[in-house]
């Protein structure tokens, strides 16, 4: 459960493939091969260090009582106020590349990029709102006795660092990064390329407003090309759940290209109703 506040089914991670396409030796002598031998090696450490970092930085929130989680989330609230401008801008920009005809984008995902106005008003309180929920950390939610001194009993806890991919939607950052924060857990976020510049700024604020709570910055981080994204999926030891958010075909690669747990929506539920 994500801190039990969504009771999720983890899937059956049974015959998942891992690293379906490993970097190839027959390539590393040439030269030309070189330069992006050296960034990929330079993307995977830095993808290694933000999640080792992600990790710690959970651990430390799960142990914060909810009044130090509340104050973070009051803090990021504030703290993306202060950075509406910033965050406007980085938006129009990526709105208005977004609008050009070879962007390729459909005006359907242009509406979803806009992130302002009354969009950014609703979004800032969502987080306050967060604020007044009960703790979704150490509830009970099963206790029975099965026998003579054995007792079952179920409890919500957080499940560590989630690595959560989604579509071009700036305000899907906020949202997930406050859920992190609220249930304890850290995030690793890849958004849409479209909203690259926006959630860039997005993250940024919300790290300002972490640095002056008791929770670490290191909690929320942002990943922005493919290749961090697959170096991700390679991270089981610091990665504890991947939820992608996408085509069904791209649900499936990463189910079959990951041996961390997947939760996957796939196709959806779908009714026939014959009258």
């Amino acid at each position: 459960e994500l801190g039990g506040w969504s009771r999720f089914p983890l899937p059956d991670t049974a015959g998942m493939i891992v690293n379906r396409y490993p970097l190839c030796a027959q390539g590393l002598l040439r030269s030309s091969s070189l330069p992006a031998l050296f960034s990929r090696a330079s993307s995977t450490s830095s993808v290694l260090e933000v999640a080792r970092s992600a990790r710690e930085a959970a651990r430390k929130l799960a142990a914060l009582p909810l009044e130090d989680r509340n104050d973070a989330l009051n803090r990021v609230a504030s703290a993306l106020e202060n950075a509406k401008t910033e965050i406007e801008t980085a938006n129009k920009s990526d709105c208005e590349i977004a609008a050009k005809p070879e962007s390729n984008v459909a005006p359907p995902l242009q509406a979803r990029l806009k992130f302002g106005g009354s969009k950014f008003r609703d979004t800032i309180q969502g987080v306050r709102d967060l604020m007044k929920l009960e703790d979704p950390i150490g509830r009970i939610q099963l206790h029975r006795e099965l026998d003579q001194g054995l007792v079952l009993k179920r409890k919500t806890v957080p499940l560590g660092v989630l690595g959560i991919i989604f579509e071009a939607r700036p305000d899907a950052a906020v949202q997930i990064a406050s859920l992190g924060i609220k249930s304890g857990n850290g995030v690793l976020l890849k958004c849409g390329r479209e909203a690259v510049g926006s959630c860039r700024a997005i993250v940024s604020a919300i790290k300002d407003g972490l640095k002056t709570s008791k929770a670490s910055p290191d909690v929320v981080a942002l990943l922005t090309t493919r290749e961090e994204t697959a170096e991700m999926m390679k991270m089981k030891e610091y990665v504890d759940l991947i939820i992608p958010r996408g085509s069904n075909s791209f649900v499936q690669y990463v189910m079959q290209n990951t041996d961390i747990p997947v939760l996957g929506h796939a196709d959806g539920i779908c009714h026939t109703f014959v009258d």
